[in-house]
């Protein structure tokens, strides 16, 4: 099986060489690494023109980060496809073998693991630990879920689930992800193992505006699948969050 990942970048020159070199050591064998580009004014395009495992590039204006992840899975061809942002990188060589591995049974649609968030500078320093856990029917309720680019699918899980959706700007993935585990009610598999380091610093959380925006957001992902949440499950995620840096 081909497992494709998609990099969504837009001057991101600083960063982005860690993600490409991660992916580039891999041991798996069947990767196809699509860059999807918002038109970067910096050299991000040259240092992607360094790694030859790169399978292809779009350079064009986009709508936003989501949209570009859209763009990148319509070019993949991959039987399981995954995100990595281009500030983060795999802990470890044999992380897509890991994930390979899982998609092997042929009941799963869906494989995630932890996450560790680091510092932008020295990413040898964790500053948060997100460990995921096992998903059951009513995680979602609790304020759970899967760290993002830790949460790889099977291509066929976006043609018969759809895509992000960009109108949500920072909670997409959120959305997504309930609506695939939650609403179409598909199978996961959870490895116990910490697979991406994340650069601290995130768009929902850079300020208490943007929390309570995410917030608004997160109510809006449960309304747009018909689904309804406790009335503490909103307010339950961003208070999971603590917890995080607890157990480091």
């Amino acid at each position: 099986m081909t497992i494709s990942i998609i990099t969504a970048t837009y001057n991101s020159a600083a960063t982005v060489r860690d993600t490409l070199e991660c992916i580039a050591r891999q041991d798996y064998g069947n990767v196809e690494h699509i860059i999807v580009d918002g038109l970067s004014k910096d050299n991000t395009l040259s240092i992607v023109s360094e790694f030859p495992h790169v399978s292809k590039v779009l350079s064009e204006k986009d709508k936003g980060i989501y949209d570009a992840m859209n763009k990148g899975v319509g070019l993949a061809s991959g039987d399981v496809i995954g995100i990595l942002n281009s500030d983060d990188f795999y802990c470890s060589p044999k992380v897509l073998s890991l994930v390979m591995a899982a998609f092997e049974d042929p009941a799963v649609d869906a494989v995630y693991g932890d996450l560790h968030y680091v510092q932008q500078q020295n990413t040898d320093k964790i500053t948060r630990k997100w460990k995921a856990g096992r998903f059951r029917p009513n995680s979602f309720y609790y304020g759970w879920m899967p760290p993002h680019p830790a949460f790889f699918v099977r291509r066929k899980v976006y043609e018969q689930a759809g895509l992000f959706n960009t109108s949500l700007r920072s909670a997409a993935d959120y959305e997504l992800m309930l609506r695939v585990l939650l609403k179409h009610k598909m199978k996961a598999a959870y490895i116990p193992h910490v697979l991406v380091k994340m650069r601290a610093g995130g768009m929902s959380n850079a300020t208490l505006k943007n929390r309570f925006r995410a917030n608004r957001e997160d109510r809006q992902a449960w309304e747009l699948n018909q689904l309804k949440p406790y009335f503490f499950t909103i307010w339950l995620k961003p208070v999971r969050k603590i917890f995080q840096f607890i157990i480091r």
